[in-house]
């Protein structure tokens, strides 16, 4: 595979933004990495090149938010996310391409739809008890859409939202609830073959800007707001998901 310079364009300010919302803004567009990527190259190999940029995030921005997160919240959605995980390992050795690239793109739809929806009053979440069985739930969710499409953030944060979290502790329990999600997609993206020589390389090339990303998320994390960042993903994510199902469907 050759890495020209459609790659760098696309894919450098895709991880930069990936990264950014990993860093700062609690995962739940970190996605639109993958999902641009995808643009260019078969989702397998767009899979492959993020998961390990995604996980070389995770250890940037670990230590920042250690012990700050909600640990009822975070154990619960990890328990959910391992049979999510194990679910779309098993559709991703017998899906076509076409599928995912539809799959993810729907996926870009809804979670604009699903924000635009709060914002304007027409959804609203609800503060909730913490509830063990609805944290498993969500982290089903979030393990499989994880697996498939790295965008397990959508599904988790809906229930973070539910349990009134500070900025910083939600921020922080999706750092180490996904830190623990990615090193458990690992092992079955090996035997899946989504990882290659050729995907290696492609992190290898992008990780630097994996880790600027990171770098602006922390210190975003405080000083800009979310409404700022958060328009102009949705503007990539509508963009990108309409073109994605597109060569889904054609």
């Amino acid at each position: 595979m050759e890495f020209g310079w459609q790659f760098f364009a696309v894919g450098i300010p895709a991880i930069i933004f990936g990264g950014v919302s990993k860093g700062g803004f609690g995962s739940g567009a970190a996605f639109v990495a993958g999902a641009i990527l995808a643009l260019v190259m078969p989702p397998g190999v767009a899979l492959g090149i993020v998961l390990p940029l995604f996980m070389l995030v995770d250890a940037a921005t670990l230590r920042p938010y250690w012990g700050k997160w909600h640990w009822p919240s975070a154990k619960g959605l990890m328990i959910g996310a391992v049979p999510g995980a194990m679910l779309g390992a098993a559709l991703y050795a017998v899906v076509d391409a076409d599928v995912f690239r539809f799959l993810i793109g729907v996926i870009c739809l809804a979670f604009v739809g699903f924000q635009f929806s709060r914002a304007v009053g027409w959804l609203s979440v609800r503060k909730m008890p913490f509830s063990a069985p609805w944290a498993w739930f969500a982290g089903m969710v979030s393990g499989f859409t994880s697996f498939v499409s790295h965008a397990g953030g959508p599904p988790s944060a809906v229930f973070l939202l539910s349990q009134g979290l500070s900025k910083t502790a939600f921020q922080a329990t999706t750092v180490v609830v996904f830190w623990a999600v990615n090193w458990m997609k690992a092992v079955p993206y090996a035997f899946l073959g989504i990882f290659s020589l050729d995907t290696m390389l492609g992190s290898l090339l992008l990780a630097p800007f994996a880790l600027l990303g990171a770098w602006i998320g922390i210190k975003a994390h405080h000083l800009v707001p979310e409404r700022l960042f958060f328009g102009l993903t949705y503007v990539m994510l509508v963009l990108t998901g309409i073109r994605l199902i597109w060569v889904a469907l054609t």
